[in-house]
Formats: structure tokens, C-alpha cells, sequence
């Protein structure tokens, strides 16, 4: 049910029971700050869930990156729209010791070409922190461009839209 794609180096797939203890430490760390705060394994374990589930209910959602050349789960990036969100966005994560790579950017360009050559999408944001200084330069490095600033309860944050996409009526 969730389809399987590959960009030069990373094959984007589902979850495997074997992603989760990488996972459980990236959302223990500091660096879950940006993505919904820190928590422990159980939570580490629902939010993984979550995502999955995102596939079953939207018909879309957040794969794992596999780096190709090693078989390792390097992070995640995909398409959601959880309830109370202001528009579908292209989401991403590089777990620590595989930033500066270059697997975000590649990853975001290609789950950004299947939402609109695949899905037939025509709008498309990324809703990121302001603090979030990566992941705003990663915006702006495959063209999205600041729209406007949004708060949803607890979270307020950037919207960048991507390019190619139209803006919200």
C-alpha cells in the first residue's frame, strides 16, 4: 500500500521494526525539539505509529530514508496533513550523524516531484520553527519562499511555500 521510491542515494519506504531504536534515540535527544519536543520510547513508539497510520487514512504520508549504499535508516521525509493543519506539507528529518549530507535536500525534491507529477498536487508547504535555522535554509535551497507566519495550538511557525506551488485562497 505505500509505494516504495528512490532518489539517486536514498530509497524512501515504509517503517521497518528494525528503524526504531534509531528513531527512539532521535526523539529522545534535543534535537526532537523541532519535531513535536523529546519523549520517551513509548511515545517515540506512537509517533512512529502515527506516521504509518498517516498512510492508511490519507492515502499519503512520511516514509523512511535508506541510504542505498549502506542499507542504514538516515531519517524521514514524506507528505502530511495531520487534522488541524493549515495545508499538506513535505516534512523532513536527518537522524545525527547523517546531516550535511545532502539527504533532506534530495529527499525533499523528490517527495516534492511525486506530490506533483505523481499525486497531481498543485499546493504544497513546509510549516517549520523559525528558530529551525536548517531546516529553513533547506527550504530555501530547493525554492521555497516564506509566505506567512502561523500558530496552531502550542506551536507557532513559518509557512514556506514551495516552488511550483499556488497559493492559498
Amino acid at each position: 500500500m505505500i509505494p516504495i521510491i528512490e532518489s539517486d542515494r536514498l530509497l524512501l519506504r515504509p517503517y521497518k521494526d528494525s528503524d526504531f531504536n534509531a528513531y527512539a534515540d532521535f526523539f529522545a535527544s534535543d534535537r526532537a525539539r523541532y519535531y513535536g519536543g523529546s519523549c520517551d520510547r513509548n511515545d517515540a513508539w506512537r509517533r512512529m505509529s502515527m506516521f504509518a497510520g498517516h498512510w492508511l487514512l490519507r492515502g499519503y504520508g512520511v516514509w523512511a530514508l535508506e541510504e542505498k549504499a549502506s542499507g542504514e535508516f538516515v531519517g524521514q521525509a514524506g507528505l502530511w496533513f495531520p487534522e488541524g493543519w493549515p495545508e499538506r506539507e513535505i516534512t523532513w528529518m536527518v537522524l545525527a550523524g547523517h546531516e550535511g549530507k545532502g539527504f533532506a535536500t534530495e529527499a525533499a525534491l523528490r517527495v516534492r516531484s511525486h506530490a506533483f507529477e505523481t499525486l497531481g498536487w498543485t499546493r504544497l508547504v513546509s510549516c517549520i520553527q523559525p528558530e529551525n535555522s536548517a531546516s529553513v535554509r533547506l527550504a530555501e535551497r530547493v525554492g521555497a519562499v516564506f509566505e506567512r507566519s502561523q500558530s496552531i495550538p502550542g506551536r507557532d511557525f513559518h509557512v514556506y511555500r514551495h516552488a511550483g506551488s499556488e497559493p492559498r485562497n
